[in-house]
């Protein structure tokens, strides 16, 4: 049997147990995967606490969408894979668990210098930010404002913004600048007075703004810098997008993703997978929690603790 971490009800991370489910078997364009690491990621804390809105529950309902492990079987019609192949997967259902099934577009190979833990680090991060740039058309001559740029979706949109000739300007606590100037960004502190921060590292003008923070201070500090609003967007506040005339990409927004959009994000796992073999990109690690211990990663989640957190079954 395979070990799964479910909820049955909406509430604080105790709400999360593991519970005995049938081994999954793979179907046509599918591929059975032997989890040696599950990503965590903080939409999978709104999911489970009811923050984030979703269908009534059931039945037990399973959590995590990003991971590596190791092929077990291949479904019907898919080439390119067999058993014991080491492999990233991402936009699976159910990833906190031992073993998952996950569609075979979805599943790359893990180079050897990739580790588990980075591989299963990349899926909602670097698929959010390399499609929101991308959508932002983002490249040489912009300079881009990242809020909340020592988060892993922040991390990721410096060193992706900077690889493609943009000049960064993240915003994070002061104890986090090391780690955005290590990534090619310009830190500076939030609070009282950003605008004028952000002013200063930028005096020719900031050209896209991209809030990965959420708060008040961010969306109006975009909107008051950046002179085209289809260049501002955020990732945490998309019901308030419309009414501020800027663009939203998910994070709640009533607006569901392109089939470009859609693909950008599915794209930028082998992509980031290459630059990672290839020493190119850095994922930050923060503590690796037990499988039995969900409920213990989803509280360092809503902690802020630093680096992506990953669940080892």
């Amino acid at each position: 049997m395979t070990v799964a971490i479910v909820y049955t009800e909406f509430g604080a991370p105790d709400v999360l147990h593991a519970m005995e489910v049938p081994d999954p078997v793979p179907g046509p364009g599918e591929v059975a995967v032997q989890v040696t690491a599950a990503g965590v990621n903080p939409i999978d804390a709104k999911l489970r606490s009811g923050a984030r809105s979703s269908a009534p529950i059931t039945e037990p309902r399973r959590l995590g969408i990003d991971g590596a492990g190791v092929v077990t079987a291949v479904g019907e019609g898919v080439d390119g894979f067999r058993a014991g192949d080491p492999v990233v997967f991402a936009g699976a259902s159910g990833a906190y668990a031992s073993d998952v099934v996950v569609d075979a577009g979805r599943v790359f190979p893990r180079p050897s210098q990739v580790s588990a833990a980075e591989g299963a680090a990349l899926g909602i991060p670097v698929g959010t930010a390399y499609q929101t740039l991308r959508s932002l058309r983002i490249g040489a001559g912009d300079t881009v404002l990242v809020h909340g740029g020592s988060g892993a979706v922040g991390q990721a949109l410096i060193q992706y913004a900077v690889l493609w000739g943009a000049m960064v300007i993240a915003t994070s606590s002061e104890r986090r600048f090391d780690r955005v100037r290590a990534l090619g960004g310009i830190p500076v502190a939030y609070g009282e007075g950003l605008s004028d921060r952000v002013r200063a590292s930028a005096p020719r003008g900031v050209t896209a703004a991209i809030d990965a923070a959420g708060t008040d201070e961010a969306l109006h500090t975009s909107t008051e810098l950046v002179p085209d609003r289809e260049r501002v967007a955020t990732l945490v506040r998309g019901r308030d997008a419309s009414a501020l005339g800027i663009r939203a990409f998910s994070g709640g927004s009533p607006v569901p993703l392109t089939a470009q959009q859609q693909a950008w994000r599915t794209e930028a796992v082998p992509v980031t997978l290459a630059l990672l073999a290839a020493r190119s990109f850095s994922v930050e690690l923060g503590p690796a929690f037990a499988l039995a211990d969900a409920a213990e990663a989803h509280r360092a989640v809503e902690a802020g603790v630093d680096g992506k957190i990953v669940l080892v079954p």
